[in-house]
């Protein structure tokens, strides 16, 4: 039981209670996930089952996408309408074409500041629970992306459906809350729901009920070596397969391969199964795939 399940994780749940009765279904401790969710946020959440766990830090840089509700004339203290309200604008609203406009300023890459009621850590302590406690501290803006913004109307006036690609560490909630305060009116997040993170898209999800009620569950776990399909494949023989599997690096002249440093390759033994994740680096005697995870020896 080794790989990778794309959940569709439902509202008022953590990230961690996901991970908790996904442990529960397979019967292991072995179960991490990738790119957390706040209990509102719904949809794509990455949870590695068994030696996949190991790939985690690897699977953290795709990018992601989102739709949220924007919804324009309330500010909150956490930036969306869980939160407490701090304002309301009584003024005419902007128009949906203003809203565009303003969209457009925010594209590609800027600076945002991430929120209070987070999970980011000062000191040991995280964000939220500060929050929680009235204290506030300074956070500074940090560079993100956004690759693709815009808007939808939908029936309520002060309601529009944004559709988000960006990089990772970008706060949904911060973005609506940043383009409320641009408008001149201020807005929060009301839904977010996440679509697509890294190569992982929604439409092959399966929720936690259907992996509940399923006899075979591990039918849905996508196979550890198919998460790194991007990379080429090297096929070592079973004296180089010995060594690898030991801790040495593999020279790519003796096993005929060209290679540039830096380069990740999926690494199988001679008899074909995946064992590592390797890397071409630069040693003494020239180039070689070192380990850069081992999943099996």
């Amino acid at each position: 039981m080794n790989g990778a399940i794309i959940l569709d994780k439902p509202q008022n749940i953590t990230s961690q209670g996901a991970v908790n009765r996904i442990r529960k279904i397979f019967g292991t401790k072995k179960v991490g996930h990738t790119g957390t969710l706040d209990p509102m946020a719904t949809g794509v959440l990455t949870v590695l089952v068994g030696n996949a766990v190991k790939a985690s830090e690897l699977l953290l840089s795709g990018e992601k996408e989102y739709v949220a509700t924007l919804k324009l004339g309330i500010v909150t203290d956490t930036q969306d309408v869980w939160g407490k309200e701090i304002s309301r604008y009584e003024g005419p609203l902007p128009s949906y074409e203003k809203l565009c406009e303003t969209l457009e300023n925010f594209k590609g890459e800027i600076f945002q500041k991430p929120p209070m009621y987070s999970a980011l850590k000062r000191n040991g302590q995280k964000l939220y629970e500060l929050a929680r406690n009235g204290i506030d501290v300074e956070v500074e803006a940090r560079p993100i992306k956004i690759y693709s913004l815009r808007a939808e109307k939908t029936e309520a006036k002060d309601e529009f459906e944004i559709y988000v690609k960006c990089s990772k560490g970008t706060y949904i909630r911060t973005l609506c809350n940043d383009v409320g305060n641009s408008l001149g009116c201020g807005g929060t997040m009301k839904t977010l729901r996440r679509i697509a993170n890294g190569d992982f898209d929604i439409q092959n999800s399966v929720s936690i009920e259907e992996l509940e009620k399923s006899e075979n569950p591990q039918k849905y776990l996508i196979p550890t070596e198919k998460l790194f399909e991007k990379y080429p494949f090297v096929k070592l023989s079973p004296f180089f397969s010995r060594l690898a599997k030991c801790g040495n690096e593999i020279y790519i002249k003796k096993i005929g391969i060209d290679a540039e440093v830096g380069e990740i390759f999926r690494t199988y033994d001679s008899e074909g199964n995946f064992f590592a994740l390797t890397q071409c680096k630069e040693f003494e005697q020239g180039k070689g795939l070192a380990n850069l995870r081992m999943f099996a020896v």
